[in-house]
């Protein structure tokens, strides 16, 4: 399975619901082995308001501490234009400019309705565009929202194709409670490429329900070249009751084998989750992982790639 991106987003949503928090210079320390490990893409921090996501309030600090070419690799998530001119002068390069598909739940998750959010995102572009930086647009509860129950993929293709999203250089699609299957993800994940525009299309997915890798190859399938993972599917959206784990990040790349990835690389990112997770005390919920410390199993592929 070739041409997808691997972000991780440990150090946002996957630190979210944490109850223990991670100093900042650990933080730094894991951005840069995840950038050396040959990661793509990460996800470092978020501009939510510190006193209701404590574990990222040092978001900005983080991004201070790394260098521009760091910088280049990362992404900062944010949800009002002011959120991204305090990114960009901290020195972020690209931000991810995120509201959910339900009202109910952009409400609980950032204070407003949906389409406040949405008029909002023209600022929030010009302001990631005049600083030589790249924005998303992310959409949260794409699938199902814990209060309102399903989203209508219509309400979803409207926004994307809304002009009020031009400038974004990615589309996001979440499935913020790990609910969607991969009949679901494949159709909705079709039928935004087809608005966007060419623009890249990602996707976000949890693990709830056991369906995290089929539904990311689903959404590969159908058009998505990036894709979302944390470190021992680590994390949750402390504003979705009912959302569990992310999709581990070890559990994608073995999914995909991106070219980069070797059986030593694999498992290096395993010890770097588990010296986390035990930091953290929180569990592992990689099966990969498990599959890289069983002494039953004989751990090594065929270089290169699997098609």
């Amino acid at each position: 399975m070739t041409g997808a991106v691997l972000r991780d987003v440990t150090l946002r949503d996957g630190l979210q619901l944490t109850g223990k928090p991670l100093p900042t210079g650990r933080k730094v320390e894991l951005v840069r082995a995840l950038l050396a490990a040959g990661v793509p893409e990460l996800e470092i921090g978020s501009l939510a308001r510190g006193d209701l996501v404590p574990p990222l309030a040092d978001t900005l600090e983080v991004v201070a501490a790394l260098t521009p070419e760091e910088l280049d690799r990362c992404w900062v998530w944010v949800a009002t234009p002011r959120h991204v001119q305090k990114a960009v002068a901290a020195g972020a390069r690209n931000v991810q400019y995120c509201f959910s598909v339900s009202d109910a739940h952009n409400n609980a998750n950032i204070g407003r309705d949906t389409e406040v959010s949405l008029a909002a995102m023209p600022d929030a572009v010009r302001f990631a565009l005049d600083a030589g930086g790249r924005i998303q647009l992310c959409l949260a509860t794409a699938f199902s929202c814990p209060f309102d129950g399903p989203v209508e993929p219509d309400r979803v293709a409207a926004i994307v194709a809304d002009p009020r999203t031009a400038g974004s250089c990615d589309v996001i699609v979440c499935d913020t409670l790990g609910q969607a299957v991969p009949s679901e993800v494949g159709a909705l994940v079709q039928r935004v490429a087809g608005l966007a525009d060419g623009r890249r299309i990602g996707f976000h997915g949890h693990d709830t329900w056991g369906q995290g890798v089929a539904n990311a190859l689903a959404a590969v399938g159908s058009g998505a070249t990036l894709l979302d993972g944390a470190l021992g599917g680590l994390g949750g959206c402390p504003f979705a009751p009912g959302a569990s784990g992310n999709t581990a990040t070890e559990d994608l790349l073995f999914a995909l084998r991106p070219g980069w990835l070797t059986p030593a690389v694999l498992a290096g990112l395993v010890t770097e989750g588990e010296d986390l997770l035990d930091t953290l005390e929180e569990p592992n919920r990689s099966r990969a992982a498990q599959g890289v410390r069983s002494p039953a199993v004989r751990f090594a592929w065929t270089a290169g790639p699997r098609s």
